[in-house]
C-alpha cells in the first residue's frame, strides 16, 4: 500500500488515525520537554493535547454526520462535521492563551536548558508524524470534501510550524545564552495557534450560515445551465433564474427556477427538468437540485397586474 492510499480511507479510519499519532506525539514532546525544561517544549506539547480532544471530537461528530437523513432531519446530519470544526478551533484558543499565562511565568523566572540533543531529537521525530499525517488528511478532506478532516490537517500543520519555531529558538537559547528568548519563544508560538484557532472557528460560523458554493462550482453549474439553453430545440425555448446554493458539510445544495413554454405538455417540460438535474448533479459532486417548473410569460403577467392595481 503506497503512503498517500491511505487519503483514500474512510474520514472516520483516517481520524482513528490521527488520535493514535496524537497520542504518540503528546508521549514525545512531553519527554522532550521533561528532559530539557523547555517552555517553548513544554508549549508544544501541550497544544498535543489539543490535537488529541480534537481528533476525538472530530471522529465523533464525522460519525453523526454519516448518518442518513430522518423524519427529524430530512437533509441529513452532514452539518455536524462544522461542530466539530468549531471545536478544534476553541481549543485551540484555550490552548493559547495557556500557553501565554505559563510563558510569562517563566518569562519572570527564567531556567536553564538541559540535554538539548535527546530534545530536540524527540521534537523533529514528533513533527515528522504530524507533518506526515497532514499531508494525508489534507488529500482525503479534498476527496471526501470534509471539512473536519480539513480542520484536523490545518491544526496539524500549525504544530509543526510551532515546533519548527520551538527547535530554532532553543538552538538560539544555545548559543547566546539568553533564557528569556524561550518563554518569548513559547508566547510567539501561542499568538500563532490563536490566529489559526480564531480562523478555524470563522469558517465554522460560516458554514452554519449556509454558505454559498464556491465560485468554482457555481461556475461550472451556470456553464452546465448555458449548455442547456444553447442546444437547438427546447433550449432555444428555455431560462433559467434565481439560482441558490448552499453548502452543509459533504452535501451541496442548489434551487433554480426553469421557465419553458405555456403550451408544453407536463410530462415534456418534468422530462426536460430531470435531464436537467442529473447533468448537473453529475457536473459537482455531493450535489442535491430542486428545479421549479415555472411558464415564461409569468413574470409578464404578475407585472401588468400589478400596473393595472396602483391607483
Amino acid at each position: 500500500m503506497s503512503y498517500f492510499s491511505l487519503a483514500s480511507w474512510n474520514p472516520r479510519a483516517l481520524l482513528r488515525l490521527s488520535i493514535a499519532v496524537a497520542l504518540l506525539t503528546i508521549v514525545l514532546k512531553g519527554w522532550a520537554g521533561a528532559v530539557t525544561h523547555s517552555m517553548g517544549l513544554i508549549s508544544d506539547a501541550m497544544e498535543s493535547f489539543v490535537n488529541l480532544a480534537s481528533a476525538m471530537f472530530a471522529f465523533a461528530m464525522v460519525t453523526i454526520a454519516a448518518r442518513p437523513a430522518d423524519d427529524d432531519h430530512p437533509y441529513g446530519h452532514h452539518k455536524a462535521e462544522y461542530f466539530s470544526s468549531g471545536f478544534e478551533g476553541i481549543l485551540i484558543i484555550g490552548a493559547a492563551l495557556a500557553i501565554v499565562w505559563v510563558a510569562v511565568l517563566r518569562l519572570m523566572s527564567p531556567q536553564p536548558l538541559e540535554q538539548l540533543g535527546w530534545g530536540l531529537a524527540l521534537s523533529i521525530v514528533s513533527s515528522g508524524f504530524n507533518a506526515a499525517l497532514a499531508l494525508v488528511l489534507f488529500r482525503a478532506a479534498r476527496a471526501h470534501r470534509s471539512i473536519a478532516l480539513e480542520a484536523d490537517a490545518r491544526h496539524l500543520v500549525t504544530d509543526v510550524w510551532t515546533s519548527a519555531g520551538v527547535v530554532i529558538g532553543i538552538i538560539a537559547v544555545h548559543f547566546t545564552g539568553w533564557l528569556w528568548l524561550d518563554p518569548l519563544l513559547a508566547i510567539g508560538v501561542a499568538l500563532n495557534i490563536l490566529r489559526e484557532g480564531a480562523a478555524l472557528v470563522w469558517r465554522s460560523s460560516q458554514g452554519l450560515m449556509d454558505e454559498a458554493l464556491e465560485p468554482e462550482a457555481l461556475a461550472v453549474l451556470q456553464a452546465t445551465l448555458a449548455r442547456f439553453a444553447a442546444r437547438p430545440g427546447d433550449g432555444a425555448m428555455l431560462r433559467f433564474d434565481d439560482l441558490v446554493t448552499r453548502r452543509a458539510g459533504q452535501r451541496r445544495f442548489a434551487d433554480l427556477h426553469m421557465h419553458v413554454p405555456g403550451e408544453w405538455t407536463l410530462q415534456h417540460a418534468a422530462a426536460l427538468r430531470d435531464e436537467l438535474e442529473q447533468a448537473l448533479m453529475d457536473e459537482v459532486d455531493g450535489l442535491r437540485v430542486t428545479i421549479q417548473l415555472l411558464p415564461l410569460n409569468l413574470e409578464a403577467r404578475a407585472v401588468q397586474s400589478a400596473v393595472r392595481a396602483r391607483p
